[in-house]
């Protein structure tokens, strides 16, 4: 279980314990019997006569194979099977300290005792050592508004579910927590950037309309063609982790997921394989300056967020759930605009709070710069109400608003904490899942985005374990 404890301000969520419960145990077969043999599920993209994969080399390959395969023994010998048991690298959630230690803040703080006076110095000018005329926009006067209006909601339903953590053993004081020294990890670079894939493979030939079915990897080992991990959802129906090579890069999709890996023009494949859900979650790449600055990723304009096929996707009384950053004017968009659009009914609204391992704010909670919480909206489709639903015999409860998700982030940029055992009441049982601009894979959800797979690579976990 990812939920610690369930108080009434909400949920303490343990993100690592949510990826380790999954059954990432992958049937690997020794190498020396395999090589007797040609590989039958690499597939070369020599036919692209493209500029573009000369980057990623003329060699480039796609594989796929089955975790649960049945070896098959030839003639000239036996072949043996082993398990290899994967789990999350713990560093990654490794956060003992807040992200704003400051190391700048305690020089200051040193520096005016030691002089025995304050001085007014603004966090974004103390290197300058001047003071600053502060005069505010009015987007961070309304983000200083809101913030005034949840504050003590912030602050007394973390501490409760923080006090929680602490006597669970979840959570330990800072000055109780060892030493740990470790070396940095090394993570993936990008090597095989899947935003750049998604980019290439609008030059593939298209498939006819009437193909673009799903693709299940069955039992037996699979060819994963460059037009089927573009243009059709690839299916990991069986009930072990399988791994799949793309560009030389290994990624690991999680028993009962699915995944299809584009950008949003083209999402015909997930509009066309027949399915509409009951949970869609949205974590939109929302333009801001910063994004602008760095470059790290691409971002949509509101126009076209809006022109994301909700309707389409939706069943009746679908929940939608928008993350929104602290940006006022997103929040105004998504509420007012962007619901509306999508005849999407807003009904509450939920903080997801993150807090280090000795259960401080990650920032400071006045912090004028960046704050240790983010919003999700959730709404309800209701312009389908009238059709048949799903279940309708069974009964959700209604959708409390205010809620706090309590959580040590992944300092993996944008890895969002799970959400499928908070909502679990709030759904009909068995319920169709969706994740829209995903960046990982989920047990019995349906993963959409240009970089659907990113931390799903292989080098984000270590082998725990390995036998025959």
């Amino acid at each position: 279980m990812s939920v610690v404890c369930q108080l009434s301000p909400g949920w303490l969520l343990d993100h690592l314990s949510f990826i380790n419960k999954i059954n990432y145990q992958v049937h690997q077969h020794h190498e020396p019997c395999c090589s007797k043999s040609e590989p039958t599920s690499s597939v070369y993209l020599d036919s692209l006569h493209m500029d573009s994969v000369s980057s990623f080399g003329s060699s480039a390959t796609f594989t796929a194979s089955d975790s649960t395969i049945k070896l098959e023994i030839d003639d000239g010998g036996n072949c043996e099977m082993f398990i290899q048991k994967y789990v999350f690298r713990s560093e990654l959630f490794d956060v003992t300290i807040p992200y704003i230690t400051s190391a700048i803040h305690k020089e200051c703080q040193q520096s005016n005792e030691k002089d025995g006076v304050k001085k007014e110095i603004s966090i974004s000018t103390v290197g300058k050592k001047r003071k600053r005329c502060v005069v505010f926009n009015q987007g961070e006067v309304d983000a200083m508004e809101y913030h005034t209006k949840i504050r003590e909601l912030i602050l007394d339903g973390s501490s409760q579910l923080i006090q929680e953590g602490f006597k669970s053993g979840f959570l330990h004081p800072l000055s109780e927590k060892r030493d740990k020294c470790r070396k940095p990890i090394t993570l993936p670079l990008d090597t095989c950037n899947l935003s750049e894939l998604c980019e290439m493979a609008k030059h593939l030939p298209s498939l006819n309309e009437m193909e673009l079915l799903t693709l299940q990897l069955m039992e037996d080992d699979v060819s994963v063609t460059e037009q089927d991990l573009f243009s059709r959802v690839v299916e990991n129906n069986s009930s072990f982790t399988k791994m799949i090579t793309v560009m030389g890069q290994k990624y690991l999709l999680p028993p009962k997921s699915s995944f299809l890996l584009s950008d949003i023009s083209c999402m015909h494949p997930l509009l066309n394989c027949g399915k509409t859900y009951d949970v869609i979650v949205i974590d939109p790449p929302w333009q801001n300056k910063s994004v602008k600055r760095s470059k790290r990723y691409s971002y949509l304009s509101p126009l076209q967020i809006k022109q994301i096929p909700i309707p389409k996707l939706a069943a009746p009384d679908c929940l939608v759930i928008t993350w929104v950053t602290n940006r006022q004017k997103h929040l105004r968009f998504v509420k007012e605009e962007l619901y509306p659009s999508w005849s999407v009914e807003l009904v509450a609204e939920w903080h997801w709070v993150k807090i280090t391992n000795s259960g401080e704010f990650v920032f400071p909670l006045d912090s004028p710069h960046k704050k240790p919480y983010e919003g999700l909206v959730l709404g309800r489709v209701r312009e389908k109400a009238a059709l048949p639903l799903r279940n309708a015999d069974v009964k959700v409860l209604p959708i409390p608003d205010h809620k706090l998700i309590v959580s040590v982030p992944c300092t993996l940029h944008s890895h969002k904490p799970p959400l499928a055992e908070v909502l679990k009441d709030y759904v009909k049982p068995e319920g169709q899942y969706l994740e829209l601009f995903a960046r990982n894979l989920q047990p019995g959800w349906t993963s959409w985005g240009n970089e659907v797979l990113k931390f799903q690579h292989v080098d984000y976990f270590i082998v725990l374990e390995s036998r025959s």
